[in-house]
């Protein structure tokens, strides 16, 4: 098993719009621009903040702050606008506090997530190489593998790329909780041949990022997985996104995650630390033995 370890501290989407002048650069409105226009500061409220950074020698933010015109809301929101980097207001943090990479972009947790992302971009994407689902799979349920998933996939959504997030616990689905999306149609409908509108939904605020939830949770999701669509369809998925991160069920409830691991070509596993046994872990990854997935690591979450 390689490693790839990462400490995450859990936490259990209508994001500002960050298109503010596209066609110019990172760097085409400054903060105090935006700040000014958000709070909608007079002219002469404006000056004194100058005034008061030019005499302490901090950032417009700060001292908007200092002065009472600004919070440190205002601050991160400005960011975000001026970076071009997806952000949720308040009214979303509410509705899905469990994605902390879009509600906190710039806290150290949503850091060690852009980190972890980058050594999955370049153990998964290697030149030459067909382009694969990535499969996170664990040993046992509460190991917070489906906030680490839909975190994972906020991040790569970040970088601009087409990401679809897909929900194959058939017996546990939470995704559409964490993103609060609809979930009456879903892979279930796919996998059950049956015809669905709109399976694939738009995150709200992050253009860049789908999400197909799991619909009704089915009786018998192992045979399910097990059809011959199930691996046309990551097959045709990953052809059609630039990533394709999936969600599944825990080791404990039997050969799912190994199932859906061996379609998707990729697997990463999610340990809990001082909770997760090792033999556990071993049954995981022993499962993969034997079929066409690359386990490209493992991450220790941390709660």
């Amino acid at each position: 098993m390689s490693d790839l370890k990462e400490p995450i501290s859990p936490a259990h989407s209508k994001p500002v719009d960050s298109s503010t002048k596209p066609a110019g650069g990172l760097h085409d409105r400054s903060i105090g621009a935006i700040i000014a226009e958000t709070r909608n500061l007079s002219a002469d409220q404006v000056e004194r903040v100058l005034q008061y950074q030019r005499e302490r020698g901090i950032r417009f933010g700060e001292a908007a702050v200092a002065l009472g015109y600004a919070n440190a809301e205002d601050v991160l929101e400005a960011l975000s606008k001026q970076f071009h980097y997806p952000y949720a207001p308040n009214e979303r943090k509410t509705r899905s506090p469990e994605l902390v990479a879009l509600n906190q972009p710039f806290s150290s947790q949503a850091e060690v997530f852009r980190a972890i992302r980058s050594q999955i971009m370049m153990r998964l994407y290697r030149e030459g190489e067909a382009r694969r689902a990535l499969a996170v799979i664990s040993p046992d349920s509460l190991d917070g593998k489906s906030y680490f998933t839909a975190n994972l996939a906020v991040t790569l959504a970040q970088l601009g790329g087409r990401t679809l997030l897909v929900d194959a616990d058939l017996r546990r689905p939470r995704q559409h909780d964490i993103f609060d999306i609809n979930n009456q149609a879903g892979l279930s409908s796919i996998l059950s041949g049956r015809s669905e509108p709109r399976v694939i939904q738009q995150v709200e605020g992050l253009n860049s990022l789908f999400v197909l939830p799991v619909g009704a949770v089915p009786p018998n999701p192992v045979e399910l997985l097990e059809r011959p669509a199930f691996g046309m369809l990551m097959r045709e998925l990953a052809g059609k996104f630039d990533h394709v991160i999936v969600d599944t069920s825990a080791g404990q409830y039997g050969a799912d995650a190994a199932i859906v691991a061996a379609r998707c070509g990729a697997a990463l596993v999610l340990a809990r630390q001082n909770q997760s046994r090792v033999v556990a872990l071993q049954e995981l990854t022993d499962s993969l033995d034997g079929v066409n997935t690359t386990l490209i690591g493992t991450v220790m979450n941390q709660y």
